[in-house]
């Protein structure tokens, strides 16, 4: 079974999703970014999703987390929460 572990931050919209993309194409701190403005619970960690298993996240955010590039922030990825900008730290 595949696993792997995340990091995103979740906003409202893809204007404010492309804002912090551009941050942290900058250099900026994804844990500060995702504590200052993610929608979802795990900013306060960061945005930290912890280690989570194929197929436990929505296809679109699962998708990316196991089919693309590690370290890289990839989005922002639509899903019914909203647009994500995701960091994936690991697969196994």
């Amino acid at each position: 079974m595949s696993k792997a572990c995340a990091l995103h931050i979740l906003v409202k919209t893809r204007e404010q999703a492309d804002k912090l993309k551009q941050q942290l194409q900058k250099g900026a701190d994804f844990g500060k970014l995702a504590k200052q403005h993610s929608l979802c619970p795990s900013g306060k960690k960061g945005g930290d999703l912890g280690e989570f298993r194929k197929g436990q996240m929505v296809k679109a955010f699962d998708d990316v987390v196991f089919k693309g590039p590690l370290l890289e922030v990839q989005g922002p990825v639509k899903t019914q929460f909203g647009f994500h900008l995701i960091k994936t730290l690991y697969r196994s």
